[in-house]
């Protein structure tokens, strides 16, 4: 909302998103929510995430697949050297050096960790992500149940926006799911702060249209400025 210093017991990384916006994206998604919540009794709490997970299992399917492959084509080309396969170790030396260029890609590619860790896996990490972050930054504590998180998952490519009680009573819950759809399409395609900007605007149209509606005695509970997160 409009005015009031931030409540101190939210961490001090609310007021920081240098690491993952520019700083004149920044601005912007703190001057959006500051319009947004002019217009309805909302609080909204954009929330950037490099990675909601380290992912382990991307690194070591990249390196069993790399072994694999550079062991069958070791077998495929030992028939044209002549000596080749004569000591045990020379054997194992492409696996192991398939394995390592293998690991090296599954944490260097991050279209290639995507792919070996799924979409299910990553839909459930980016959901248990966003229900700890909800908690964690105390969302709940408005006092008409009127906080809304938007979390954009950068690695992960998903976006996920969670609101309190009050909103779910002014807005389907499926309004919020079309909108998370929406800002990860637009942050595919070009920055993920200029993807979280516009979804804090169309959040304000939103709740401006169907409330809850502001009162004359509203504070700003929850800070305006962008989380910035890495983990």
């Amino acid at each position: 909302m409009d005015s009031g210093r931030p409540p101190d017991r939210l961490p001090a990384i609310l007021s920081r998103a240098d690491a993952l916006v520019r700083d004149e994206e920044a601005v912007a998604i703190r001057a959006a929510v500051r319009a947004a919540e002019q217009k309805s009794a909302g609080e909204i709490v954009p929330l950037l995430v490099e990675a909601v997970d380290e992912h382990p299992e991307a690194v070591w399917k990249a390196a069993a697949l790399g072994a694999v492959a550079a062991g069958a084509a070791a077998a495929l080309l030992r028939p044209l050297l002549p000596g080749w396969g004569a000591a045990p170790l020379w054997l194992a030396l492409p696996a192991l050096a398939g394995a390592l260029l293998g690991a090296l890609a599954g944490r260097a590619v991050p279209g290639l960790a995507r792919w070996l860790i799924g979409a299910r896996r990553l839909d459930q990490r980016v959901d248990a992500c966003a229900a700890e972050a909800f908690l964690r930054h105390e969302l709940f504590h408005t006092r008409d149940r009127s906080g809304i998180l938007i979390l954009i998952a950068l690695f992960e490519h998903r976006v996920r926006i969670l609101a309190d009680q009050g909103i779910h009573a002014a807005v389907p819950g499926e309004t919020w799911t079309r909108l998370a759809a929406e800002t990860a399409a637009a942050m595919r395609r070009g920055s993920a702060g200029e993807a979280l900007r516009a979804a804090v605007e169309r959040c304000g149209e939103l709740l401006a249209e169907h409330g809850p509606r502001r009162r004359a005695d509203d504070a700003n509970e929850l800070p305006d400025a962008p989380v910035s997160e890495r983990r």
